[in-house]
C-alpha cells in the first residue's frame, strides 16, 4: 500500500472583468475538494504563485493574473489503518472524545508520520468520526505538537466539527496550558501579544515579527519559581502554531527541554560545575518541551451548556517539578 504523499499543480488565468477578491477565496472556488485552510497552508508555504512570485493570503486576485498552485495530496483515509493504541480518554458521549494526548504522539498521519498517531488508533477505537477536514485528518478538530501532552477534542460528526472549529475560529475556547520554563518572572502575571510569522531561516520554527504575521496574544500567571526555572499557567486568546514557546522564547524564558526554541540548552547564570550536572540531569527528565494542555473548556455543539475538562500533569512533568522543588 503507497504512503507517498503526491502533488497535483493547477494553472489558473483569471479571466478578464474578474472582481477583487482574496487569492484564498478564489482559489477555494477553483480547486475541488478544496478548504480554506488547506489553501492558506499551501499559501503560508510557498506553494503558490502569481506571476511567478509568492505571494500571502490578502493578495487580491486581478484580471489576466497567473496563478500556479501546488495541491499536497494526503494519504486516502482508507490508507490510514486502524491501530490497537491505548488511549487516554477524559470524556465521550455521541458527538465528540476528547483525549489526553502523550507526549511523542502526532494528531494525524503525514511525511514520516504514517503509522502510531492519534487518528490510527481513534479509527481503531470508533467507527463515528467527522470527514471535514482534508484526507487522512478524521475527526481532528486542532492539535498540539507532537511533544507536547494534554486534552484534545475530536468530533464524531461533521456537524459537531463544524460547531467546535467555530468556537476556536472565534478564540472563545477555554484552553489552560501549563508549563516550566527557564528563569523566574518579575511580574507574577501578565500579558504577552505580539505578531507570530514563520521563520524565514528555518521553515520549520515560527518567530516573533514586527509587521508580518499573525496577531498572537498569551496569557501567563506564575505559579511557583526555583532557582532557575519558573512553574507558570497559560491561558490563549488566539491559537497560532508553536505560539506558547515562540513567546516564551521571544521573553528569553524558553521551556524547559525544548529543542527547537533553546529550552535544551543550560542558560545564563549557572556557573558551578555542580549545577551544570544537576541541570543536565534534569534535561534527561524531560527530553521534550515541559509543556501540557491542561484544560478545556466549551460550549457543547447540541446541549449549549459550557462543559469544561481538566487533566493529570504526566509523569515526566511531575518528575521534574518534584526534582525541581527539592
Amino acid at each position: 500500500m503507497s504512503r507517498l504523499i503526491t502533488e497535483k499543480r493547477f494553472l489558473i488565468d483569471v479571466p478578464e472583468g474578474k472582481r477583487k477578491e482574496r487569492i484564498d477565496t478564489f482559489l477555494t472556488h477553483h480547486i475541488e475538494n478544496s478548504t480554506r485552510s488547506k489553501i492558506q497552508k499551501a499559501i503560508e508555504t510557498g506553494l503558490v504563485k502569481v506571476n511567478g512570485i509568492v505571494v500571502k493570503s490578502n493578495y487580491n486576485v486581478k484580471p489576466f493574473d497567473k496563478i500556479e498552485a501546488v495541491q499536497i495530496i494526503s494519504p486516502r483515509p482508507e490508507d490510514v489503518e486502524a491501530e490497537e493504541i491505548p488511549l487516554d480518554i477524559v470524556f465521550e458521549d455521541d458527538y465528540f472524545i476528547i483525549v489526553n494526548k502523550a507526549a511523542g504522539m502526532v494528531a494525524h498521519p503525514a511525511y514520516a508520520n504514517y503509522t502510531g498517531t492519534l487518528v490510527n488508533a481513534l479509527l481503531h477505537h470508533t467507527k463515528s468520526l467527522s470527514s471535514v477536514n482534508e484526507a487522512g485528518r478524521p475527526g481532528i478538530v486542532h492539535r498540539i505538537d507532537k511533544d507536547t501532552s494534554g486534552l484534545l477534542v475530536v468530533a464524531k460528526d461533521d456537524y459537531t466539527h463544524a460547531k467546535l472549529a467555530a468556537q476556536f475560529s472565534k478564540h472563545s475556547i477555554e484552553r489552560e496550558y501549563h508549563a516550566i520554563c527557564w528563569g523566574k518572572f518579575k511580574e507574577k502575571e501578565g500579558e504577552i501579544s505580539t505578531k507570530i510569522a514563520r521563520s524565514k531561516s528555518d521553515r520549520k520554527k515560527f518567530t516573533i515579527s514586527e509587521n508580518e504575521g499573525k496577531d498572537a496574544t498569551t496569557f501567563y500567571k506564575v505559579i511557583e519559581q526555583y532557582d532557575f526555572t519558573s512553574y507558570i499557567k497559560l491561558n490563549l486568546k488566539t491559537g497560532r502554531t508553536h505560539q506558547i514557546r515562540v513567546h516564551l522564547s521571544g521573553l528569553n524564558k524558553p521551556i524547559f527541554g525544548d529543542r527547537t526554541y533553546g529550552g535544551d540548552k543550560i542558560h545564563a547564570g549557572i556557573e558551578s560545575q555542580k549545577l551544570k550536572n544537576r541541570v543536565q540531569n534534569l534535561l534527561e527528565i524531560m527530553p521534550r518541551q515541559a509543556l501540557h494542555a491542561k484544560t478545556l473548556g466549551f460550549i457543547h455543539p447540541h446541549t449549549n451548556k459550557l462543559v469544561r475538562f481538566d487533566s493529570d500533569l504526566p509523569e515526566d512533568f511531575k518528575l521534574l517539578l518534584e526534582k525541581l522543588r527539592t
